[in-house]
């Protein structure tokens, strides 16, 4: 009788813990995955990155149809919006796409133990009332919605909501008050805001998407309100009060000065995620939490605790879907005695607002901190796709080491931005110079033409400008 039941028990069937799952199969590897939701996939397949995209897509036609894009381009059509019918196909791909999940832990042997697990010690879990040990446990259980103190949410009555509630909105509200100025905040705002809702986004600080270039987030304010959404930046919630079908929320300067009231339909509340680990029973094995209530581990994804890893938004390092599967890959080959390897100076981040705002590796003023740089920024009103296409906002900006010339990090405003920073991420992963991406030869006419110009700029040397 083998001393365990698995190899790897994976806590968690996010992007991070299915691929960790699939890919520790894939070496052999008799391999489960504890998860209680009815689907599988987590908070990316089921109320996150993928139907926010679908969302966004359809609002981006019905945007284009109604405010005159289309009639610009000799199509004259008058949209009718059709809210149940774009529900649907929203809910239809995220049923592919976690059906598509539960099709690949079949095809791969990986057994979906349905329940939420917690640790009764370091090898041993409890899934739905049955005790199950693995040789090792991952643990890959997310993240959720940070709450706004004093504000509750009930996503049940779609007044003030959280990302899953405004997902899941069957009417357009007439006016809705966005709490954040994130990445999270921005995409579902942009989404009611294209399909008719008076949107108003109240950020803390003095500027839209924290964490970014900022380039980027000043040039973000200003397309944000020519699309027409109403920017209180530098502004403080206070308190959140609901009577019937509306919502008042009153705020003040971050600083401190007068209050005010703004009244809305609907209220979300986008200020940020936490890590999921209340219920794991971590105390059972021993093992802290940062202060930031975050599982510390090494570079190979150990924690502590001998026979224990995580990956993914439980551990340092920003909760993005993509870093979670690739510190998977990684947790699943180190566990299989291979060297899985993650550079985590080399993520990108993407907001797939219209136009999209992407970046990966460091921001000018993280640069400059480091040493002396060059920059090179290219428009995208002088790129010719772009331009043909009538979609003319933002730019591409590289910044490099003045004396090395190596890329330091890559900054991108367009339509298909979240598509053109993968050039530059894999640029960077090999050490790349600007000259490198400079004398690349990028197919004409397209986006990516930006990057080779931008590039060429940091020696002050691009040719359509």
């Amino acid at each position: 009788m083998a001393e365990y039941d698995y190899d790897v028990l994976i806590i968690g069937a996010g992007p991070g813990g299915y691929v960790a799952a699939i890919r520790a199969a894939q070496l052999g590897l008799k391999t489960a995955c504890a998860e209680g939701r009815e689907t599988l996939g987590g908070t990316c397949l089921n109320v996150g990155c993928i139907p926010s995209k679908a969302l966004l897509h359809a609002s981006e036609y019905f945007d284009a149809a109604a405010n005159g894009e289309m009639a610009k381009l000799g199509i004259k059509v008058k949209p009718e919006l059709d809210l149940d019918t774009m529900q649907a196909s929203r809910k239809d791909s995220v049923k592919g796409l976690t059906g598509g999940i539960e099709f690949l832990f079949k095809k791969n042997k990986v057994d979906w133990l349905k329940g939420y697990a917690a640790f009764k010690d370091a090898h041993t879990v409890e899934v739905a009332g049955k005790s199950v040990t693995a040789k090792n446990i991952v643990i890959a259980t997310g993240s959720s919605v940070t709450p706004l103190p004093g504000v509750e949410i009930d996503n049940a009555k779609g007044v003030v909501v959280d990302s899953t509630g405004a997902l899941e909105l069957t009417a357009v509200p007439k006016k809705m008050i966005v709490i954040g100025g994130g990445v999270i905040g921005l995409e579902l705002g942009s989404v009611w805001r294209r399909l008719g809702s008076e949107v108003t986004v109240v950020e803390f600080l003095d500027q839209l998407l924290p964490g970014m270039d900022g380039d980027v987030r000043k040039e973000a304010a200003k397309i944000f309100k020519k699309q027409g959404m109403s920017l209180k930046l530098s502004t403080k919630v206070t308190g959140v009060t609901v009577k019937g079908k509306k919502a008042s929320v009153t705020v003040e300067p971050s600083a401190g000065g007068a209050a005010e009231t703004l009244e809305a339909d609907v209220v979300l509340v986008s200020i940020g995620r936490r890590p999921n680990v209340d219920g794991l029973g971590l105390e059972a094995i021993g093992l802290e939490r940062n202060q930031r209530g975050q599982i510390e581990t090494d570079h190979e994804f150990r924690t502590k605790i001998d026979g224990v890893w995580a990956v993914g938004d439980v551990i340092p390092g920003p909760m993005l879907a993509h870093k979670a599967e690739d510190e998977g890959i990684a947790v699943a080959e180190n566990i299989a005695g291979l060297t899985g390897i993650v550079n985590h100076d080399v993520i990108p981040g993407v907001v797939y607002t219209k136009p999209e705002f992407a970046g990966v590796g460091l921001t000018e003023e993280q640069a400059k901190e480091r040493g002396e740089i060059k920059v090179g920024k290219f428009p995208m009103m002088a790129n010719s796709r772009a331009k043909t296409n009538h979609e003319p906002d933002g730019f591409v900006k590289i910044i490099a080491d003045a004396t090395t010339d190596k890329v330091l990090g890559v900054w991108c405003i367009a339509t298909v931005a979240g598509t053109m920073i993968a050039e530059a991420a894999l640029a960077m992963e090999f050490g790349a110079t600007s000259e490198d991406i400079a004398y690349t030869c990028h197919a004409h006419p397209t986006h990516s033409e930006a990057i080779k110009e931008a590039a060429m700029a940091v020696t002050g040397k691009p040719i359509h400008i």
